[in-house]
């Protein structure tokens, strides 16, 4: 399974509430977008800190960015198509 398709596995794990499974599958790997999807888990347990964190690994996207994370999700899978 190649790598966008693992991240869109995770971030329907996170929309479908299974926030645990998304995590496992994103702490797996040292890329961006897995950073971006692991800053937006933190950020819906409301873990502000982590979040940041892990923004701070992405491309330049913020926690700023996003007040919903469901559609920061959403937009993260449109940009894995």
């Amino acid at each position: 399974m190649s790598l966008n398709d693992q991240l869109k596995s995770a971030i329907a794990a996170a929309l479908a509430g299974e926030w645990d499974q998304s995590h496992r599958i994103v702490q797996e790997f040292n890329d961006p977008t897995a950073c971006w999807i692991h800053a937006v888990l933190h950020k819906i347990e409301g873990d502000d800190w982590n979040s940041r964190y892990w923004y701070a690994r992405t491309r330049g996207e913020s926690f700023e960015d996003f007040s919903d994370p469901k559609a920061e999700l959403e937009s993260i899978l449109q940009g894995l198509q």
